[in-house]
């Protein structure tokens, strides 16, 4: 009898049918929306299933910022590090966010209410310094606003 994480993904797969090679990004997608994470054990079930092989899969995965191999947190915080946040004072925004969610960048609070990375850039400089939290911008943060913010999604 199969188990439910093997029945959601047999319902992607379905979906999708026939899968090849050309549909592992569309795949991968929607079991990390599925799972909110790529298990391993659920990738081995799709090679199984579709002959695409785990080193493909992986090769993948590790190459796209968008996909994740740990769980995730129900909520996403990135803190912009560009110039004209990192001048105008990101660096101590960071430190109040990391301090806040308890977390350091790349990391997933045990909870897994957040998780917390920085990014280049999210290309909206004037409100600099900026944050994202999930779709959310927050601009023109200190570190006071930046954590005010934040207690919204706890």
């Amino acid at each position: 009898m199969a188990t439910r994480d093997e029945q959601a993904v047999e319902a992607i797969l379905d979906r999708l049918e026939p899968v090849g090679a050309g549909d592992l990004i569309p795949l991968l997608q929607q079991i990390q929306e599925a799972y909110g994470y790529l298990p391993a054990e659920i990738l081995e079930q799709v090679s199984e299933r579709t002959g695409i092989p785990t080193s493909r899969m992986y090769g993948v995965i590790t190459f796209y910022a968008q996909f994740s191999l740990a769980p995730r947190g129900r909520h996403t915080v990135r803190c912009c590090r560009g110039t004209a946040c990192y001048v105008r004072g990101a660096k101590t925004v960071r430190e109040a966010v990391s301090g806040a969610l308890g977390v350091e960048e790349g990391e997933t609070s045990e909870d897994l209410r957040f998780s917390f990375e920085t990014v280049a850039c999210l290309g909206t400089c004037f409100l600099a310094p900026v944050m994202m939290v999930n779709e959310q911008y927050y601009g023109m943060l200190t570190p006071e606003r930046a954590v005010s913010a934040l207690s919204a999604y706890t």
